[in-house]
């Protein structure tokens, strides 16, 4: 289970288009974009695929951290993304999915 915590995430669509969002619960939150919970720009676009992600200590760091990101150009946020996400994978992908556990072999 993942830590509650603010966050600013950029997810985008498979053409990259790129969203810009802020929450405490990140995990659910990608949830409702794959799930088209909200209509608007990530349901239209199928923004969904979560390519970066910036946690803080606090909601009000987090919200001024989007309202900067929301103002850089597009090349920049690129840069941003592809300096720590140089093929765009999905970070989330494999979340919600079973974990398999290697049993250890017992002793004789």
């Amino acid at each position: 289970m993942q830590e509650r915590r603010p966050c600013v995430y950029i997810v985008s669509s498979r053409s990259r288009n790129l969203y810009i969002g802020v929450t405490s619960d990140l995990q659910r939150r990608i949830w409702q974009h794959r799930n088209k919970i909200f209509e608007g720009f990530t349901s239209d676009y199928e923004c969904h695929r979560l390519v970066w992600r910036q946690y803080f200590e606090t909601m009000d760091e987090a919200i001024a951290r989007e309202k900067q990101l929301k103002r850089w150009s597009r090349p920049k946020k690129i840069v941003l993304i592809e300096r720590n996400n140089p093929t765009w994978e999905d970070l989330s992908a494999e979340w919600g999915k079973p974990v398999e556990f290697y049993q250890w072999p017992e002793e004789a």
